[in-house]
């Protein structure tokens, strides 16, 4: 069972009465769905719809909460954190010194477990991918194969995928693997990201980009007939993820057009837990 130590992380805990029903009505995730012992993604989204913070969210205990989030960005979203909390009786704290190592299966044939730390959904429950809190773990797999894993699973993270203010819940497929609650009711940015939903307006899509070569660099512009298509985020050799423009991808897979990173072919897939198909002019919803 490979175990990577994930850097560049902090946390905010919540705990207290009220602290559960802020973040219900606050966050996007819909916390009646959270179980004890896994961590679910979720984010804090400006009026306008747009990814603030993201995080993986976990309870901690009798009316706890961490939200594991990238270091750089805590600090703010502690401040923004604190301007919700009003005069509800919650604490919140940053923990910044958080050390977080990630623990996965090596294969799917699950032969091995491991009941310690949060189970991350945002990955199949075959390959049982824990997170755990603490520097108890000892660390024998490197940083790289911790990105590689999340390529092949399409799993994207802000700072590597996409910037903060840049993507919609929907851009990043929260939609797709419970990081929006769609049926839980008001939330920071609800009437955007519920109005998109229902409308389907939804255009750019992650995806896992795969190279008949080696990739370029994070950064590199998709293209398609001289259109452009997106920007690649995490690149693991000749796979990757990217944010694409799915109406302009399906047409030019519809007219046989190359799609290109840099000079390089690709080919564009879905995530496999994504209830969508690429199609000529867009994407079409199939769950």
């Amino acid at each position: 069972m490979p175990t990577v130590q994930i850097d560049d992380r902090a946390a905010l805990l919540l705990s207290g009465p009220d602290a559960e029903s802020l973040l219900q009505n606050v966050i996007t995730p819909d916390l009646s769905a959270l179980g004890e012992g896994e961590a679910r993604p979720g984010a804090l989204l400006s009026p306008q719809g747009k990814i603030l913070f993201d995080f993986l969210l976990m309870r901690t205990g009798e009316g706890g909460f961490r939200l594991d989030c990238r270091a750089g960005e805590a600090r703010d979203f502690h401040k923004r954190m604190m301007l919700y909390r009003l005069r509800a009786k919650v604490d919140i704290s940053l923990e910044e010194q958080c050390v977080v190592h990630a623990s996965w299966q090596s294969d799917s044939s699950g032969s091995q477990t491991d009941s310690s730390g949060f189970a991350d959904r945002r990955f199949p429950a075959a390959l049982d991918v824990r997170r755990h809190y603490g520097a108890a773990l000892r660390a024998d797999a490197e940083v790289r194969q911790w990105h590689c894993l999340r390529v092949e699973h399409g799993v994207a993270e802000s700072g590597d995928d996409y910037a903060p203010g840049d993507a919609f819940p929907h851009d990043i497929l929260f939609d797709q693997n419970g990081g929006v609650g769609l049926r839980k009711g008001c939330f920071v940015g609800q009437e955007v990201v519920s109005r998109m939903h229902h409308r389907g307006t939804a255009r750019r899509r992650l995806l896992i980009v795969r190279g008949e070569a080696a990739l370029p660099a994070s950064g590199t512009p998709l293209s398609a007939g001289g259109r452009p298509l997106g920007t690649l985020g995490t690149v693991c050799g000749t796979a990757g993820l990217a944010i694409v423009r799915v109406d302009r991808a399906g047409e030019a897979l519809a007219a046989g057009e190359p799609v290109l990173a840099g000079t390089v072919p690709v080919m564009l897939s879905v995530p496999a837990y994504a209830g969508f198909t690429l199609q000529g002019g867009g994407a079409a919803e199939t769950a």
